[in-house]
């Protein structure tokens, strides 16, 4: 574990751990969906069946969202340097593995490879953050972090566009999975070099039934949510949505048996007792629901009849939306920081107009530049104050000794909501896009926006309890020096 105030150090090893983190985590988020638009390459090439091709894009996300707590623990457990260390080295060979295989079942295995490897990963990126980071370099880096966080997906659909489109290759699509390895191995470079030592780790044993449990209660929630609607919701999701759930619950029993009896639980799960914690988790999840699921509606409608854009065309499109995220991403720790609290309830309300502005404009199915490339921005920045915020106030309500707790959280929130939001709003697009591609996407927007409400009442109930909960302890803390001052005189 590292100390709890780490050493100070000069600004450009500061920036230097930082960009390693975040290139780290950027590759990991784009490839959830840098073979979206790859599927007719895919098919060609491998002779892929359509189950083939959902279990090609999706194997990756399902071992990702299903082993990221895991990986969060084992962080702890190792020492987060040397996790994600490990795990990019891991990536890094499972994406020369996936874009070198032979056939459609390999790539399958080899995607579920990079899935694992991602998720031990991407839980140290905001872990090491938190232990490394003070005050406003930890706002900002945060910041920094949400952005790729939230933007990746969007970039791995463009960058997949870009390279399947250029065909430097037969099979179009192995360009979009090689690509990592050199990059990967020039981080593995950076960041024996670059990243702070960090003394330790939590030599406890890894809460083997934890692992099982959690890894039985997401898998059945999430495999149904992926395949259902492809497969017209046959009778097995049901009882799979199910045992999930009651796995969960079993999760959260265990976890709490093994802190009454003082060892060492997967997740620490009193942290959602935290006044504000539970509710922002809850907020992180809705609005990484409606990101991704306005991401996989809008590039269906671009793509579909009657505007029939081109892959790369789609994706440079939501770009403008990923440049209103950056924006704000980078800038909000400049404001006053009495506004501070208010990013997290206004912006999904910026967030939820802008989408179903865009929905509206465009119901008679044409796409008008003019008037959605505003919006798009619009959309990307209230979703960047919906986010960044948040995570910051998180992160900083737990210690250190809680970060990897907290990281996994967000991180399984994020994914989670990100595999709902696929499933549910692409289902009411979908639904009716077969008869007017217009209607349904501002039916779809209009979804977006009920739920960006939800969404930020959960942030204000975590922002408003937190608050409260802060003056309490300020409060308590100061009667007991008043007293003793007047005892003393």
């Amino acid at each position: 574990m590292s100390k709890t105030g780490p050493p100070a150090r000069p600004i450009l090893q500061v920036v230097q751990a930082l960009v390693i983190l975040l290139i780290g985590q950027a590759m990991a988020s784009m490839d959830a969906s840098i073979l979206a638009v790859a599927s007719p390459s895919l098919k060609t090439s491998l002779d892929a069946s359509g189950g083939q091709l959902q279990l090609i894009v999706a194997m990756y996300a399902l071992a990702f969202g299903t082993l990221v707590v895991t990986g969060a623990r084992l962080g702890a457990t190792l020492g987060y340097r040397r996790a994600f260390i490990w795990g990019l080295a891991a990536f890094t060979a499972a994406s020369l593995a996936a874009g070198l295989v032979p056939s459609a079942r390999a790539l399958v295995v080899a995607r579920a490879c990079q899935g694992a490897a991602a998720a031990l990963m991407t839980p140290q990126v905001l872990s090491i953050i938190q232990l490394q980071y003070q005050a406003e370099r930890r706002a900002r880096a945060i910041g920094a972090y949400s952005m790729i966080l939230a933007v990746g997906v969007a970039a791995g659909q463009l960058l997949g566009g870009l390279l399947t489109s250029l065909q430097l290759v037969s099979a179009a699509w192995r360009p979009a999975l090689l690509i990592n390895a050199p990059v990967g191995a020039l981080l593995l470079l950076g960041a024996r070099r670059w990243l702070p030592p960090m003394v330790g780790g939590d030599r406890q044993r890894l809460d083997p039934a934890g692992v099982a449990l959690l890894a039985v209660a997401l898998l059945a929630l999430v495999l149904p949510l992926t395949f259902g609607r492809q497969a017209h919701w046959p009778a097995w999701v049901w009882p799979s949505l199910v045992a999930g759930a009651a796995a969960a619950a079993a999760f959260v029993r265990l976890e709490h048996k093994l802190i009454d009896r003082s060892a060492r639980p997967l997740l620490d799960v009193r942290l959602l007792d935290l006044p504000g914690v539970a509710a922002g988790v809850l907020a992180v999840l809705l609005i990484m629901a409606c990101y991704s699921g306005f991401l996989i509606t809008l590039t269906l409608f671009l793509q579909g009849e009657p505007l029939v854009f081109s892959p790369l065309r789609a994706g440079a499109t939501f770009a403008v939306y990923a440049s209103g995220f950056a924006t704000a991403s980078l800038t909000w720790t400049r404001m006053p920081a009495r506004y501070h609290d208010g990013l997290p309830i206004a912006g999904p309300l910026v967030m939820g107009v802008a989408l179903l502005a865009v929905g509206l404009a465009s119901a008679d199915g044409r796409w008008e530049t003019a008037v959605t490339t505003p919006l798009l921005f619009a959309g990307g920045v209230g979703h960047a104050w919906a986010f960044s915020p948040l995570a910051s106030r998180l992160t900083a309500s737990v210690g250190g000794a809680n970060a990897a707790d907290m990281s996994g959280f967000i991180l399984t929130a994020s994914l989670v909501g990100q595999v709902v939001g696929v499933a549910a709003f692409t289902g009411i697009y979908l639904s009716h896009a077969s008869s007017d591609p217009g209607s349904a996407l501002a039916l779809t927007t209009g979804a977006f926006a009920a739920t960006t409400i939800l969404t930020a009442a959960c942030a204000k109930a975590a922002v408003v309890r937190g608050g409260h909960a802060v003056a309490r302890k300020t409060l308590r803390a100061s009667v007991p020096r008043r007293s003793v001052g007047r005892n003393q005189r």
